[in-house]
């Protein structure tokens, strides 16, 4: 035990040479892709520099899939993955104090995690053969064989039901549900966890819904780390391998209707007596597939998301004073996310700074960049794509999106070209595409009212 715990503390100084140890020609190192025996997709990066792995396990079974009534379901089952786990042969159920004991004492860390998209279970491990596989024996139970201890739920629910209540009371959150419910409309990316819907989460339903998601047909493993590909294989095999049997064929899920453009332009303005007026503009965007996207990231850059240097922030912030922070983004997944403007201002002049954003976009929408503005953002993202990779966990979180949006895999390898080869014409089509400033949603919260 004492040398496992000499093991675990040196965990912490491998993982400050993973940060401290940048080395942008990770970008080259090749992407190995496999499927196993049992249907798990594998993609490898094998990072031998440090005596580290990091594994994420991916499953279509994130939010969007939740029942409408029971929104909230995939991050339920996230949360209480750690909670406990089964007995099972000769392992003893251990509770959540047991557990998280445990994984201190290896050293390493696991835990379950659930988004708009995909549900699954990250790893992190020194490769020291006897640390790991206990870590990944340890793993496997969580995976598997959950407990789902009902009081444990109980006692969580009502505090994130509590949470929320409170939530709900800050005018930032009033604005992004509101913006929500407007911009995606009926598809589940819209839908909100309330106090209600987890009342509607039983633990019969948390194992229902990790008996119909875990599967290892289903999965998307992703690995980076000193491990080669005979090492990965065994390793996915011992993470999967107390998962039941797959009877006959794995079918995929059913595909998720895509979000639909707006017909119009929609603004809400609600009352809220705060400091500030929350101001959220946008609309549908694009998902992660989308031809477009690199063509829209730059062009985002340019206009709300290069800081200090945008667009919006020059209009906004340095012409007129009317915010501190004005920002636009894209959230791409495996639908369209959205497109958002944001910022915050004094309720007397949300009008003004919602009129001077409006008219920054359109403006922006039909011209498209400058040669200047292209070639400053062009810099700035190629030059700060090392830090993009400097770590394996953030190498982890690339190769993931390679897996998870079926990128090629040299993905990386060209990630710089592709973007240095972008004209202002390329960037002002694909704005064109996707933007459409006269058919907008706008939120204000706070803000003057009509």
């Amino acid at each position: 035990m004492i040398a496992m715990k000499k093991l675990a503390a040196s965990a912490l100084l491998a993982g400050a040479g993973c940060l401290f140890g940048a080395n942008p020609a990770w970008a080259l190192l090749p992407i190995q892709h496999w499927r196993e025996a049992n249907g798990a997709q594998v993609w490898l990066v094998n990072s031998p520099g440090i005596p580290m792995v990091d594994v994420q396990i991916a499953f279509d079974a994130g939010s969007r899939r939740d029942p409408a009534a029971q929104a909230g379901l995939a991050d339920a089952a996230a949360l209480m993955t750690g909670k406990g786990v089964q007995a099972a042969g000769d392992d003893k159920a251990l509770d959540e104090n047991a557990l998280g004991e445990a994984w201190a004492d290896l050293g390493a860390s696991f835990d379950a995690q659930a988004g708009r998209d995909s549900f699954g279970y990250a790893l992190r491990s020194l490769t020291d053969s006897a640390l790991l596989q206990r870590a990944t024996a340890l793993a496997a139970r969580e995976i598997a064989q959950p407990s789902f201890p009902d009081a444990v739920w109980q006692r969580e629910r009502a505090r994130w039901t509590a949470a929320i209540h409170e939530a709900d009371s800050r005018p930032g959150t009033v604005a992004r549900k509101a913006f929500a419910a407007a911009v995606y409309g009926s598809h589940p990316y819209g839908q909100q966890t309330t106090g209600e819907t987890l009342a509607r989460i039983g633990v019969d339903d948390l194992k229902a819904f990790h008996a119909q998601t875990v599967a290892a047909c289903r999965a998307r493993v992703s690995i980076v780390g000193a491990v080669d590909k005979a090492q990965a294989q065994a390793l996915v095999g011992q993470l999967l391998a107390r998962l039941p049997a797959q009877q006959g064929d794995c079918a995929e899920p059913a595909p998720v209707p895509e979000v639909q453009p707006l017909a119009k332009a929609v603004s809400e303005r609600i009352p809220f007596q705060s400091a500030q007026a929350q101001v959220l503009i946008g609309q549908p965007g694009i998902a992660r597939r989308d031809p477009d996207f690199l063509a829209l990231l730059v062009g985002n850059h340019i206009l709300g998301g290069g800081g200090f240097t945008s667009r919006l922030t020059a209009e906004v912030r340095e012409k007129r004073a009317l915010s501190y922070s004005v920002y636009s983004d894209f959230s791409p997944g495996l639908n369209a996310g959205a497109f958002v403007v944001a910022l915050q201002t004094r309720p007397d002049q949300a009008a003004q700074a919602v009129q001077v954003a409006q008219d920054t976009l359109a403006r922006y929408v039909q011209d498209g960049p400058t040669e200047a503005e292209l070639k400053a953002a062009k810099d700035n993202l190629i030059g700060g794509f090392a830090l993009r990779i400097d770590s394996n966990r953030k190498l982890l979180g690339n190769v993931g999106n390679i897996a998870w949006n079926g990128l090629p895999l040299d993905y990386l390898d060209h990630w710089t070209e592709r973007v240095q080869a972008l004209t202002v014409a390329d960037v002002r089509a694909a704005l064109q595409r996707h933007i459409q400033p006269d058919r907008m949603v706008t939120v204000v919260v706070g803000g003057q009212q009509p």
